[in-house]
């Protein structure tokens, strides 16, 4: 079965989970979305809630995963861990927040780049 581009995404997100909780943060929300847009995970990190983008670029020639989060798609981003964090804020309270990013050149374990603090809100 060939890969199109939105299964190899949902692979790619599938395997960003694995890492992270094998790495020690746990699930609390998979693709939000809101108005201003979507957040492919959200994770906690001990007592961090951790935005997570999750970034596939099999093509080089398109610029790289790190290149791909814009300052455009950052405050999209921002807007939308606002928004979540006003909706849930009985379950998160007061909670330290940061925004991360898995980068992958292709759906592989071996391959992924977790950048933790990728940018700052």
């Amino acid at each position: 079965m060939k890969i199109n581009q939105n299964n190899a995404g949902l692979a790619a997100e599938q395997l960003a989970v694995t890492y992270l909780t094998n790495h020690g943060l746990k699930i609390v929300a998979q693709n939000y979305h809101c108005r201003f847009g979507e957040i492919d995970l959200i994770m906690k990190d001990g007592k961090t809630l951790v935005f997570v983008e999750v970034r596939l670029r099999s093509n080089p020639k398109f610029g790289s995963a790190a290149a791909s989060i814009t300052l455009q798609k950052q405050q999209k981003l921002i807007l939308t861990a606002q928004h979540y964090l006003q909706e849930h804020s009985r379950q998160h309270g007061d909670c330290a927040c940061r925004f991360d990013a898995i980068l992958m050149a292709k759906v592989d374990v071996e391959l992924i780049e977790w950048l933790r603090n990728a940018f700052d809100a």
